[in-house]
C-alpha cells in the first residue's frame, strides 16, 4: 500500500511537471523587475502627483502583487505531495483579483486622462465596478463548488469555465470602447501609443497560445504602463542643465503645501537668452548645475523657458537658509564679472498663497516687469496680492474676449475733451478704455493694457471702444451736436491681424456714421517689419476716409524719415515736450521749431498734456492747432462729452 501511495505521488508531481512546462517564473519576474526600475525613475525624477499618477501606481502595486502570486501558485503547487491544495486555491484567487482589479484600475485611469465629465464618468464606473464584483465572486464560487477550476485528486487541473478570460476580454473591450467613444478628448498622437501597446499585448498573447504557453500574460499588462509612463507621467532632466521641464513646477508646489512641506524658491532669469533659438553657453550651464547641486539640499530645477530657470528645496533640509542663499549670491555676482549677462533674481521664502491660484511661473514674471535689470528681489506679501489683481484682471479680460460681446459692460469708454484754438470750441475728443470689474472697482489702462498686448486681446478690446465710440458719435450727429471727430488708439501689434481693417470698417458701417468722425492714433514702431505693416494700414485707414494720429510724439525713439513716409493728419506732442518748452529757451526753440515744421508741412500739431495757463500760452505760440489737458478737462465718461460740444442749431440761432 505504501509503494502505492508513493507511486501515486510520483505520478501526481509528474503529471503537475508536464502540466507546467508550458509556464516559466522569467516572465513573472521580469515584470517584477520593469516595475521596480519603474519605481526606481519615479523616485528619482520628478513626476506630476495627478490622480492619473497615483493610479499609475495603483497599476504597479497590483501588477507586481499578481506576478508574485503567480510564481508562487505555480511554483507551490508542483511541490504539493499531500492532496492539500488550499493554498494554492487562494492564492489563484488572489492572483485573478490584482489582475481584475489593475484592469478596472486602467478603466478608472483612461476616464480620468480623458477628462471625462462626472455625469458620464459616475455610470460608467458604477458598470465597471458591477463587472468586477461579478468575475470575482464567479471566480471564488466557481472554485469554491469545483464546477469552474479545480485540482484533481491526481494533481491534474481543468477548468469548465475559463473566468478569467471572461473578465480580461470583458474589461479589455471596455477600455477600447472609451478611448475610441472619447477619442476626440485626447491628443490623437497619444491615442496611437496606447492603441500600439495594445495591439503588441493582443499578438504576444497570441503567440503565447499558439505555443500552448502561459508564461507572459503579465508581460502584457505591463505594455500599457510602459506607454503611460513615457507618455503621460515622464519628465526628463535636461541632460546639459539638468533641470524638469516647468510642467511640473506648480504641481510640486501643491504637492509639498498639501503635505506641509516648507519650501523656499529661487529664480534666475537672463533676458539676453530667453528666445526659442537661444543656446546656454556651456560656462552659464556649468554655473547654474553648480548653484542647484552645491549650495542646497534636496533641490529640484525647473527651466521655465530658455533664459528662465527656477530652483526649488525644502526648507527642512537647508536649516541655515539665509547662509546659503547669502553664498549662492556670492558665488553668482563673481560668475557675472566673468560673463556680463543681464540677470534678474527673484527670491521667494514661502510658497503658502501661491495655492490660491496654482501659478508660480506667472507670479515671477509679474514680479520681472517691475524690477530693475541686474537686480535681486525677496517677493514680499505685497507682490502676492499685486500678482491676484493682476490674475484676476487677466482672468476678465479672458471672458471679455471669449465673450464677443462689443457693449460688455465691464469695458467702459472714457474721452477727454481737446480744444479747437481755431474756432475757441472743442469739437474732437480722445476715446480712452477703462474696466470696472466687480471685486476690484475701476482698472486704468496701464493696469491691462500690457496684459491685452502680451495675450493678444488687444484687438478685441480696440473693437469694443470703436464699437462705443461709433455709439456716442451716432448720438451726437442725431442730436446736432458739433462733432468733428473722435480718436480712437490702436495698438501696432492688433495691425498685424490680417482682419484689422476689415473689423474697423465693418463696425463703423453698422454703426452708420460717417468714416470720418472716427479717427485712429497709433504710436511709431522702431520694428521694421512692424513700420511695412503700418504704413499699408494707414494707407488703406486713409483711403477709407478715417483721418490718422502720431500718439506719443517726443518719447522714446523718433524717426522723422519714418514720420515723413507716412500720410500723418495730426503730430500730438507728448506732455514731456510740454514740459521741455518750459525749461528753457533753446528747449522752447527746439520744440517750437518741430511744430513749426510739421505746421508748414500740412499736419496739424495737438499738445497733450496741458495743465496751466503757462502750457496754454506757450502751446498756442509754438504752433499749436489743437489742446489737450487737464486744464480742459480730465477723461470723463463717454457719455458726459455732450456737456463740452455745442449744438449747431445753437450757432445757427445765435446768428
Amino acid at each position: 500500500m505504501e509503494t502505492v501511495g508513493i507511486r501515486g505521488d510520483v505520478m501526481g508531481q509528474a503529471l503537475q511537471k508536464v502540466y507546467f512546462d508550458n509556464y516559466s517564473p522569467v516572465g513573472d519576474i521580469i515584470v517584477m523587475a520593469i516595475c521596480m526600475v519603474i519605481v526606481v525613475l519615479v523616485a528619482t525624477s520628478y513626476v506630476e502627483k495627478t490622480r492619473n499618477f497615483n493610479l499609475f501606481i495603483n497599476i504597479l502595486v497590483y501588477i507586481v502583487i499578481a506576478a508574485v502570486a503567480n510564481v508562487g501558485y505555480h511554483e507551490w503547487s508542483v511541490y504539493i505531495t499531500n492532496g492539500n491544495y488550499f493554498w494554492v486555491y487562494v492564492i489563484r484567487i488572489i492572483y485573478h483579483i490584482a489582475i481584475f482589479t489593475i484592469l478596472l484600475t486602467y478603466t478608472a485611469y483612461i476616464l480620468e486622462l480623458m477628462h471625462i465629465e462626472l455625469y458620464r464618468k459616475v455610470p460608467i464606473m458604477i458598470v465597471a465596478s458591477v463587472f468586477y464584483v461579478i468575475v470575482v465572486l464567479w471566480d471564488i464560487l466557481s472554485s469554491i463548488s469545483k464546477k469552474g477550476f479545480k485540482i484533481n485528486p491526481d494533481g491534474t487541473y481543468n477548468s469548465d469555465i475559463y473566468v478569467f478570460w471572461i473578465g480580461y476580454v470583458g474589461f479589455v473591450t471596455m477600455c477600447i470602447i472609451l478611448m475610441i467613444v472619447f477619442r476626440d478628448k485626447l491628443y490623437r498622437q497619444i491615442l496611437r501609443g496606447f492603441y500600439g501597446t495594445i495591439i503588441i499585448a493582443f499578438f504576444i498573447l497570441y503567440l503565447q497560445g499558439k505555443h500552448d504557453q502561459n508564461s507572459y500574460t503579465l508581460v502584457t499588462f505591463l505594455f500599457p504602463v510602459i506607454g503611460m509612463f513615457y507618455l503621460i507621467h515622464s519628465n526628463p532632466y535636461d541632460m546639459e542643465l539638468g533641470a524638469i521641464s516647468s510642467r511640473a513646477l506648480e504641481d510640486m508646489i501643491l504637492y509639498n503645501f498639501d503635505k506641509g512641506i516648507d519650501m523656499f524658491m529661487i529664480s534666475l532669469f537672463l533676458p539676453d537668452m530667453d528666445y526659442d533659438s537661444a543656446v546656454l553657453p556651456e560656462s552659464v550651464q556649468k554655473g547654474i548645475r553648480s548653484i542647484s547641486g552645491n549650495y542646497f539640499n534636496s533641490a529640484v530645477l525647473f527651466q521655465i523657458s530658455k533664459g528662465h530657470v527656477v530652483l526649488i528645496a525644502k526648507r527642512s533640509a537647508n536649516k541655515d537658509i539665509e547662509s546659503r542663499i547669502h553664498k549662492m549670491l556670492e558665488a553668482f555676482n563673481a560668475e557675472y564679472e566673468k560673463l556680463r549677462l543681464d540677470y534678474k533674481i527673484v527670491i521667494c521664502e514661502s510658497l503658502i498663497d501661491l495655492k490660491i491660484k496654482n501659478d508660480c511661473a506667472a507670479l515671477i514674471n509679474s514680479v520681472h516687469r517691475h524690477m530693475d535689470i541686474n537686480s535681486v528681489h525677496r517677493i514680499i506679501q505685497t507682490d502676492v496680492d499685486g500678482f491676484m489683481r493682476y490674475e484676476y484682471i487677466l482672468s476678465e479680460l479672458t471672458d471679455i474676449v471669449r465673450g464677443g460681446n462689443l457693449r460688455d459692460p465691464r469695458v467702459l469708454a472714457y474721452c477727454q475733451p481737446v480744444y479747437n484754438i481755431s474756432t475757441g470750441k472743442y469739437d474732437t475728443a480722445e476715446a480712452l478704455m477703462r474696466l470696472r470689474l466687480s471685486e476690484i472697482g475701476m482698472v486704468f489702462p496701464d493696469q491691462f493694457i500690457p496684459l491685452a498686448e502680451e495675450n493678444g486681446y488687444i484687438h478685441s478690446l480696440t473693437k469694443i471702444i470703436l464699437q462705443r465710440t461709433c455709439d456716442e458719435i451716432r448720438y451726437l450727429v442725431k442730436e446736432n451736436y458739433d462733432v468733428k471727430r473722435i480718436s480712437v488708439n490702436v495698438s501696432v501689434l492688433e495691425m498685424r491681424d490680417e482682419s484689422f481693417i476689415t473689423d474697423i470698417e465693418k463696425i463703423i458701417e453698422e454703426s452708420e456714421i460717417p468714416k470720418d468722425k472716427i479717427a485712429i492714433e497709433i504710436t511709431e514702431s522702431q520694428n521694421d517689419d512692424d513700420f511695412m505693416i503700418m504704413k499699408d494700414m494707414v494707407d488703406r485707414l486713409k483711403d477709407m476716409g478715417i483721418k490718422i494720429y502720431l500718439d506719443d510724439f517726443g518719447t522714446g525713439y523718433s524717426n522723422m524719415e519714418r514720420i515723413m513716409e507716412l500720410p500723418f493728419d495730426i503730430i500730438k506732442f507728448d506732455r514731456s515736450l510740454v514740459l521741455a518748452s518750459s525749461t528753457d529757451n533753446r528747449s522752447e526753440k527746439m520744440v517750437g521749431s518741430l511744430a513749426e515744421m510739421f505746421s508748414d508741412l500740412n499736419y496739424s500739431v495737438l499738445y497733450e498734456g496741458v495743465e496751466t495757463e503757462d502750457d496754454e500760452k506757450r502751446c498756442t505760440e509754438l504752433s499749436a492747432s489743437y489742446l489737450q489737458g487737464y486744464k480742459y478737462s480730465k477723461p470723463v465718461p463717454i457719455m458726459d462729452l455732450k456737456n463740452f460740444f455745442s449744438k449747431l442749431e445753437q450757432e445757427e440761432n445765435h446768428a
